[in-house]
């Protein structure tokens, strides 16, 4: 167990949200599910035996999912980011995190079909940023702030 661990809210949906990011990185698999006993359906109103809290792993970091009802909502204020070795890596998680009604944004931010925020970059990008050559580092970002999706090829080449 990792000492720090991420805890997604989600109104009803671990179930759904778990395995759809599982299927998304290949390198993810399912813990444990704990469902709502008696006790604990009374006090958060929600049905008997219903999904309480997942717990699963994308790509060697540990996340918990709980089923907490609609107080609560993700915004931007937090966001996962994928770094992503090269082009194929940023299309494939774009197109994939994007799907079923998420949302892009800009600067290579998008927000899921849950409204869980991720930004998708090349791994390179700080490097891309913080060039010797400040005017190198300006033409960086200056490209940058004109995409939703990254395209490393421009960032580079700017």
């Amino acid at each position: 167990m990792e000492k720090l661990t991420t805890c997604l809210w989600f109104d009803d949906q671990s179930e759904e949200a778990v395995n759809f990011y599982t299927s998304v990185f290949k390198n993810s698999k399912i813990g444990t599910t704990t469902r709502y006993d008696e006790a604990g359906a009374a006090t958060a109103g929600r049905p008997v035996g219903s999904v309480m809290t997942m717990t699963f792993e994308l790509e060697g970091r540990e996340f918990m999912t709980i089923n907490g009802g609609p107080i609560f909502k993700f915004n931007e204020s937090i966001s996962l980011v994928i770094n992503c070795k090269n082009q194929e890596e940023i299309d494939y998680y774009w197109e994939k995190l994007t799907s079923g009604g998420g949302e892009e944004s800009m600067c290579g931010w998008l927000k899921d079909k849950f409204g869980l925020s991720w930004q998708v970059v090349p791994a390179e990008l700080g490097k891309l940023m913080s060039s010797k050559d400040p005017e190198k580092s300006q033409r960086v970002m200056a490209q940058l702030l004109k995409m939703k999706k990254l395209d490393i090829n421009i960032l580079k080449n700017a």
